[in-house]
């Protein structure tokens, strides 16, 4: 039985949709993870200043 080179080519097109689909969403999902990353570390430090700023502006304060 001969098959249909139309649908051969529809099968790779779908194929390679697929392989393109899936780079795509791994690349998402490693921005999304070196994002959150980023923004922990961002949220880290604003704590710690923070927290410095405040200890400071105490020690100002007259007793």
């Amino acid at each position: 039985m001969k098959t249909n080179p139309l649908f051969e080519n529809r099968a790779q097109t779908s194929t390679e949709l697929l392989i393109v689909l899936a780079a795509v969403i791994a690349v998402a999902l490693l921005l999304v993870h070196t994002l959150n990353k980023t923004a922990k570390s961002a949220s880290t430090t604003v704590d710690k200043n923070s927290i410095a700023t405040i200890k400071q502006t105490n020690a100002l304060k007259p007793k």
